[in-house]
């Protein structure tokens, strides 16, 4: 209004040249990252939950696809690399970060990552980190502190990759751990593998040769096959739509194979969605039972196995209280475990998981083996397995059941029966597969997840 009460008058206003600090550009992808990262290493919440496009982190739910798969591609560099990005930052500040200052933390490694490891311009992470530190109060007095380091680490990028090359790329408390079990060496060169993403494999219902040649893949020692790089996703492939084969981790396929011909058995999978290991029990000709505590998990496994026009016995039941009218000549047990194994395609497990929960999981799964155990006729097959590193969860396992249970046996494996894969053949006849196993030709990743599996028979 003017002062004597009229209205001024209305002035287009100029259209701002400069973007708002909320919409700059690739903004709102880093802050997700930054957010989900804290999710992950400060409140140890799994990375696929907060990356689900229903039900996952807000923010994250909030981007377009394009920022969806940038923010992935930052969280899975940032976690494989974490201790050497810490390192990295650590060796740049002249005094520690103060305590409680975890959100600059997270905003400093989710740069750090982008510089050393990305494709990204230096200037657009230093730029994007330093606006996040100014979007965020409790940030926004280190947002110097964000330029100065961010844009030294892009000036001495080659030699602080040097220096943070001697750490391991996985937390000292595991490290430990894989070193009392395989040794230094092994363990360092676990812990090196997990820096490559894993390969894509496939199990494939009959003619591994043939598909492979098709779908330019090669095949595994275990029958199945791996692709090469391509281009488009896993429905776009040729036999995905009806149902020729399915993904499955080259090591996770072997526990169902060590059953043998399955015909004519009643068969049980205890553990069994999402429903790999079911539909390879049932083409190795058993009437399958597939027994899972969770029906959202089951709903899953009956969607996968319709789409391989498979069929199986669902039942949502817990294990530890299951009791079926008539016991299982077969019975694979893939037990619930800290997936440790499985860390080239889930960073995260070692920042959300820790030794007491491989303690209370090893726990867990002898109780369920003795409990399978029960199910099991005389003369019949249970195979146990998971998919950890640490032999507290497998080895430990089957040695304290086998030596209190007069009526069970090991039955060994023998390293002759898989070729290509004789190192992974324990001396006491069981499957111990590292990620540093497999070597692969030029074009095909090498490498696949660690697995255990060991075959016992019940006498009596």
């Amino acid at each position: 209004m003017n002062s004597d009460g009229t209205k001024k008058p209305f002035r287009k206003r100029k259209p701002s040249t400069e973007r708002s600090a909320p919409d700059k550009l690739g903004l709102q992808a880093r802050a997700a990252a930054a957010k989900i990262l804290a999710a992950v290493v400060d409140r140890k919440l799994p990375l696929d939950g907060a990356l689900d496009h229903e039900h996952g982190n807000p923010a994250y739910r909030a981007l377009g696809e394009s920022d969806r798969a940038l923010v992935r591609a930052i969280l899975n560099t940032t976690l494989r690399h974490l201790p050497r990005i810490d390192a990295a930052i650590a060796g740049l500040l002249d005094s520690p970060l103060p305590e409680g200052a975890r959100a600059l933390h997270h905003v400093l490694a989710i740069g750090a990552a982008q510089i050393l490891y990305l494709d990204v311009p230096d200037h657009s992470a230093v730029d994007l980190a330093v606006e996040q530190a100014n979007q965020d109060p409790r940030n926004r007095r280190f947002a110097k502190l964000v330029n100065a380091i961010l844009r030294r680490l892009g000036r001495e990028k080659e030699q602080v990759l040097a220096d943070i090359g001697k750490v391991a790329p996985m937390p000292a408390w595991f490290i430990a751990r894989l070193e009392k079990a395989y040794g230094r060496d092994a363990a360092l060169a676990i812990s090196e593998s997990q820096l490559e993403p894993a390969a894509i494999d496939l199990t494939v219902k009959s003619d591994p040769e043939g598909w492979a040649k098709r779908l330019n893949g090669v095949v595994l020692p275990t029958g199945g096959i791996r692709l090469a790089a391509f281009d488009g996703g896993i429905p776009s492939l040729e036999g995905f739509d009806e149902g020729a084969w399915w993904v499955q981790d080259a090591a996770a396929s072997i526990p169902a194979k060590l059953f043998g011909d399955l015909a004519g058995k009643r068969t049980a999978d205890l553990c069994a969605a999402p429903g790999g290991k079911t539909a390879q029990l049932i083409l190795a000709g058993g009437a399958v039972t597939a027994l899972d505590q969770s029906e959202n998990r089951l709903r899953r496994l009956r969607s996968n196995l319709d789409r391989l026009g498979l069929k199986a016995e669902t039942i949502a039941a817990d294990l530890t209280t299951f009791g079926p009218t008539e016991r299982f000549d077969a019975i694979l047990l893939d037990a619930p475990c800290s997936s440790t194994g499985t860390t080239r395609r889930h960073p995260d497990v070692l920042w959300t998981k820790g030794p007491e929960d491989i303690a209370r999981l090893a726990a867990l799964q002898e109780r369920l083996l003795r409990h399978a155990l029960t199910l099991l006729k005389p003369g019949g097959t249970l195979v146990f397995s998971n998919c950890s590193l640490d032999p507290v969860e497998g080895e430990d396992v089957v040695a304290r059941v086998l030596s209190d249970t007069d009526a069970v046996e090991r039955v060994p494996i023998g390293a002759g029966d898989w070729p290509g894969l004789e190192a992974a053949i324990t001396p006491l006849g069981e499957f111990r597969t590292l990620p540093t196993m497999l070597k692969m030709p030029d074009g095909i990743g090498s490498g696949l997840d660690g697995f255990y599996a060991a075959v016992l028979r019940r006498l009596g």
